[in-house]
């Protein structure tokens, strides 16, 4: 069991930068691959990127590669998403996700692939 905590949310201009960052409790974090969600009212959760168990390998949905990037510190549990150049639609409610099981090097996309959820964090881009 790992619990997961979001933060760094908030409200940025467009063309703004903000990090958000996914704790999680557990000594077990380096054997997690982790995952940004995000959603917007009455839309479905939509996969923003994903890092594997090693950290060694990652993948971003087309919306946001080249802007975003995630990392995950196993020494501090911790998942970050580094999110530059944000534009309007960026704006949503973000969640991490953990997944325990499958290959060190394997990345996940669907929210069924995850077993665990934080609570989100609210990012909003203004025009």
């Amino acid at each position: 069991q790992v619990q997961l905590v979001e933060s760094g949310g908030g409200l940025v201009q467009a063309g703004g930068s903000l990090r958000l960052s996914c704790a999680a409790s557990g000594r077990t974090f380096r054997t997690y691959a982790m995952g940004w969600f995000r959603q917007v009212p009455g839309k479905e959760r939509e996969f923003v990127a994903s890092i594997s168990r090693s950290g060694g390998n990652t993948y971003y949905d087309d919306s946001v590669r080249g802007r975003f990037t995630i990392s995950k510190d196993d020494a501090k549990n911790t998942v970050y998403v580094q999110m530059s150049s944000l534009k309007p639609d960026d704006t949503a409610v973000y969640y991490c996700a953990a997944r325990a099981s499958g290959g060190s090097g394997s990345y996940y996309l669907l929210p069924l692939d995850y077993s665990y959820w934080g609570q989100g964090t609210q990012v909003n881009v203004s025009s």
